[in-house]
């Protein structure tokens, strides 16, 4: 198996493990803004998430056209 392969799975599977501890940010404080700590943190994983998926696809694209 080619490493972009690997490199690409990896980096789609880390927003999901982050989105699935539920346990690890189901709390209310620390505020930020006004924002509870659960809103500010799946925020911050969507852009996080963003640039994850976004640089798999730029590996894999880059992949393909050589």
């Amino acid at each position: 198996m080619n490493n972009k392969y690997v490199i690409a799975g990896i980096l789609l599977i880390i927003p999901f493990i982050a989105y699935f501890a539920i346990p690890t940010y189901n709390r209310i404080n620390p505020q930020i803004g006004g924002l509870t700590f659960f809103y500010w943190y799946q925020t911050l994983w969507l852009a996080i998430s963003a640039v994850l998926f976004g640089t798999a696809a730029y590996i894999l694209d880059k992949g393909a056209k050589e």
